[in-house]
């Protein structure tokens, strides 16, 4: 079970213009090559056996009649191979000649789609010699012996995976204002292949992917495109190019001067999901722009193929910006906190926040955005309160990290002990103050709250909350203990990503303490603080050791609440992506955790104070995520249970 995944490849063939028989001949080569790495998908460059340079000789009907011969060849030679195979080739229909994309499979042609918005530029003038798919009168033709259904109307379905549906456009057809591809995928298509011949120019190679990652996001949708090489060069260089492109990731790129093939592994599931949420697809925006022809479903029986390792891997941290857009996201995400608490000021005219400061992340990240915006809006840092309130648990290293961090970033520092007025408060509720219970825990923070409510109150200001996505994912928070604030500035940020920014911070700053100090914080365990410490002063109350890897939760976090995925699915990603890091035992573990935590804190989440969303997963009870408190996560659990059966007790 692939759990929506297919293997598709792009397969640039060296050719010679007009040697049908050696250019077949590399066709058959790279196919061979490509069930190597099984494949299931193959695509060729447009005109692959032939040669797109061709010129007049497209007139010649030695050329014509010898690129039927080879696709005699090719259908000979994959007879037995389980492959869908989209080759590109002129052909004569009448007394037209199209430019062609068929689809073959086991030794069936199983249809042919000519192109319908034909070249005019030098080096390939397509409108010389081709007509267009808008002039044809046949929806059947007789090729090679079969007979083969002929349009551009034709998508081709999977038997045994429905959500794989191909379509095609060529060439230009990806440039033209409403593509092929936007009609067929309204129509179901879940993956577009694009058979063409790009030349070369500066700039040209950048375009064209540009375009296909334009398509790919619009339509939601997989797109395979594949340019060849070895084209003449009498006014033009072509130099083989392939993508492959998943909605909004690009998984796979190449530019080639020989023969070769790229290829990944795309979530068809995934891009069905994606639909599913999408209002353009739901309201069926089909009924306004429709093709004027009907779309003819062709099905196809691919045998399911295990797929042993993803290609490419998922990420194991999918909150993360990548290294390449790691400056621009972090500094983004700031932006949107920071402007999101500026409206807020200037709405309640407040001149004042409050926070806790704690010396961990969530702490740190709440006050790094606080100073951004009263710099931002030109107000002075003494205005930002900081308060740290050592407890039970408070340590030497996370208390001298709190208040180094505030006199570094010149705010207002308070230093207020909530030892005294717990220990009061135990002996008002009749608690044993030696029993380490959660209402031992429960009443710290909840102290902590009242005091920064009523400094709140006395000042003038707002409190600002710095509980972050993965706690409120797991319901790791006081009921209306830190739970609860005025303002809540990271409950849109994940604890993985927060460890991020929180670098990214560090990496900014000029100041060398400033940046030893965020560092400091960033190697800090994770913890509450609830809890009295060891006898070496050290964090006794470890979250990671208590609910799980953070890493583990806003993995299954992302993809639960993202895609919408089952639990076998997310534990198979997670197997992919944590591989040699975590053995089934302990994700499976760790999966079941968060599928209680996750519906049974939900209570919590629905009522969560106003917050800014900062990626494509919230938790917001105002519209990002709706969910009742008393939803039921037997179904979930079951399907975990089951798996630990299978896989771990087998």
């Amino acid at each position: 079970m692939n759990f929506g995944y297919i293997r598709v490849g792009s397969a640039i063939p060296k050719i010679i213009v007009g040697d049908c028989i050696y250019n077949t001949d590399q066709i058959l080569m790279l196919i061979d090559n490509a069930i190597k790495y099984d494949i299931q998908i193959l695509s060729f460059p447009e005109l692959c056996i032939t040669g797109a340079t061709c010129g007049d000789l497209f007139y010649q009907n030695s050329l014509l009649h010898n690129s039927t011969e080879q696709l005699t060849r090719v259908l000979e030679h994959t007879k037995n191979i389980d492959m869908i195979i989209n080759i590109g080739m002129p052909l004569q229909i009448e007394n037209k000649i199209y430019n062609c994309s068929l689809f073959l499979h086991q030794g069936l042609i199983l249809g042919v789609i000519p192109k319908t918005f034909l070249s005019i530029h030098s080096g390939i003038q397509d409108q010389r010699w081709f007509s267009t798919s808008n002039i044809k009168f046949k929806n059947t033709i007789t090729l090679c012996n079969q007979q083969v259904p002929f349009g551009i109307n034709l998508i081709f379905q999977n038997k045994n995976q429905p959500e794989l549906c191909i379509g095609t456009e060529i060439g230009e057809d990806l440039y033209s204002p409403l593509p092929p591809s936007t009609f067929l995928c309204l129509e179901g298509a879940t993956l577009i292949i694009h058979p063409h011949t790009l030349p070369q120019i500066i700039g040209s190679y950048e375009y064209h992917q540009n375009m296909v990652q334009q398509q790919a996001l619009r339509c939601i949708t997989g797109y395979l495109s594949t340019s060849g090489t070895g084209e003449s060069t009498t006014d033009k260089v072509f130099i083989g190019s392939s993508c492959i492109t998943a909605h909004n990731k690009q998984l796979k790129n190449e530019q080639s001067f020989h023969h070769s093939i790229i290829y990944a592994d795309i979530d068809f599931e995934q891009i069905i999901q994606k639909r599913k949420r999408s209002s353009f697809f739901r309201n069926n925006i089909k009924e306004y722009f429709s093709p004027q022809v009907e779309i003819k479903k062709i099905i196809f029986e691919l045998k399911p193929k295990k797929i042993k390792t993803l290609l490419p891997p998922p990420n194991t941290h999918p909150f993360v910006p990548s290294q390449q857009n790691f400056n621009k996201q972090c500094s983004e995400v700031f932006k949107v906190q920071s402007y999101g608490l500026i409206k807020r000021l200037e709405h309640t005219q407040v001149k004042k926040i409050i926070l806790g400061i704690s010396g961990g992340l969530d702490s740190t990240l709440a006050l790094l955005t606080a100073v951004k915006t009263f710099d931002t809006l030109k107000l002075q840092r003494k205005n930002i309160i900081g308060i740290t309130m050592p407890g039970f648990g408070t340590t030497d290293r996370t208390y001298n990290n709190a208040q180094t961090l505030m006199k570094l970033l010149n705010i207002t520092s308070l230093e207020i002990s909530i030892q005294e007025a717990t220990l009061q408060h135990f002996k008002d509720i009749k608690h044993d103050p030696t029993i380490h219970d959660i209402t031992y825990e429960n009443s710290q923070a909840r102290e902590r709250t009242q005091i920064l409510m009523d400094i709140a109150n006395k000042e003038q200001g707002l409190v600002i909350g710095t509980g972050d996505l993965s706690e409120l994912a797991l319901g790791w928070a006081t009921y209306n203990g830190d739970h609860m604030s005025m303002y809540a500035i990271n409950a849109g940020v994940p604890k993985t990503l927060i460890k991020h920014l929180v670098y990214w911070a560090a990496q900014e700053t000029s100041n060398s303490i400033l940046q030893t100090t965020l560092l400091d914080i960033i190697n800090t365990p994770v913890s509450p603080e609830l809890l009295p410490p060891t006898n070496e002063n050290q964090i006794q109350q470890k979250t990671e050791n208590l609910v799980g890897p953070y890493e583990l939760h806003d993995f299954y976090l992302y993809y639960l609440i993202r895609f919408g995925f089952s639990p076998r699915k997310i534990f198979y990603l997670t197997q992919q992506a944590f591989k040699g890091k975590y053995n089934n035992k302990t994700i499976l573990y760790w999966l079941g955790t968060f599928y209680r935590r996750f519906f049974s804190q939900q209570f919590k989440r629905s009522c969560l104070p106003d917050s800014p969303a900062i990626g494509s997963v919230s938790l917001s009870p105002r519209g990002d995520w709706l969910m009742p408190s008393d939803a039921s996560v037997r179904i979930w659990l079951k399907e975990v249970t089951e798996l630990e059966k299978n896989i771990l007790f087998k």
